[in-house]
């Protein structure tokens, strides 16, 4: 963990010399432009363009870092200033930044809540928006193998696993929360993982240079790639309820920021994730094209 949050120094310090970022967001907000952060899936452009949106009917400017980076290089952007808001999940905040206790019973509105709670004590950072829906981490397999093997729920992989290659993304083979949470509950152990971005991460196994991924639950890829998506029959992974994140500090200067980014609250299920997620992956279209559609078509904005 010491070598990846490293790591992940190392990212954001490239990130700010790739992209013109500095410690200069304040006099950026002088300008009226709220800087807004993405993970590296096509999920999480989508709901940075969707704020930036919503931000720029409210009269404000926006500069949007898609593909920012992972967890930790978001957020310590979010802290240092360099961006104002991005897309986080609950679980994610829960397990990787603020470094709770696994849970037996993962109850979603106690993760929330401890969540909330958590970031608020530790680094003065709030939830303005929940948004509505869970993308939750999954493992999934090829559904002709599944159904060839009998394997409906996690625990049907034991027979199995020793001699499996799991692809992640980025983070999963390695976070409490990922691979070493199945490991932990579950008792058995992958051959081998290889990490890559969310495409390259389902295009191995559409390619059967895996046997299983880290897939996410609002990713139509899972029906399209034909994977079945398995059952965490023993409640190993927690809840992730999708949310945007602010500092306190951004809130108290920016009322009004705050007040249009909450019109997304509980604005998208998981159905309608999964829709919008099928037109950058499938439709190739572009997330701010796709996020504002969906923003007039629910009535949040009025369109040109």
């Amino acid at each position: 963990m010491a070598l990846f949050a490293a790591g992940c120094a190392e990212e954001a310090e490239e990130m700010q010399e790739d992209t013109g970022m500095d410690d200069g967001a304040d006099s950026q907000m002088e300008k009226g432009t709220i800087v807004i952060g993405s993970k590296l899936f096509q999920e999480s452009y989508i709901l940075a363009h969707m704020t930036a949106i919503v931000l720029e009917d409210a009269g404000y400017e926006t500069d949007v870092k898609q593909g920012l980076g992972g967890t930790f290089v978001n957020y310590e952007a979010l802290k240092a200033g360099q961006i104002h808001t991005y897309a986080e999940y609950t679980g994610t905040a829960y397990s990787q930044i603020l470094s709770l206790e696994q849970l037996d019973d993962w109850d979603k509105q106690v993760v929330y809540n401890m969540t909330e709670e958590g970031l608020m004590e530790q680094d003065g950072v709030m939830i303005v928006s929940n948004l509505g829906f869970e993308d939750a981490y999954a493992i999934a397999v090829k559904e002709d193998w599944a159904a060839e093997n009998n394997v409906t729920k996690i625990s049907d992989l034991e027979p199995y696993a020793a001699e499996m290659t799991i692809g992640t993304d980025p983070e999963f083979a390695t976070r409490e929360d990922g691979l070493p949470r199945i490991t932990e509950v579950y008792g058995f152990e992958f051959m081998d993982y290889k990490q890559a971005v969310a495409t390259v991460m389902y295009e191995a196994i559409k390619n059967d240079e895996v046997n299983a991924i880290s897939a996410y639950t609002t990713d139509t890829r899972n029906e399209v790639f034909e994977l079945r998506v398995l059952e965490d029959d023993k409640n190993a992974l927690p809840p992730y309820d999708a949310i945007l994140i602010v500092t306190e500090e951004f809130a108290d200067e920016n009322p009004d920021a705050i007040t249009a980014m909450r019109k997304l609250d509980g604005a998208i299920d998981t159905d309608t994730m999964r829709q919008l997620n099928y037109q950058f992956d499938i439709e190739q279209k572009e997330p701010r094209d796709i996020a504002y559609q969906f923003l007039v078509d629910e009535g949040i904005i009025e369109g040109e």
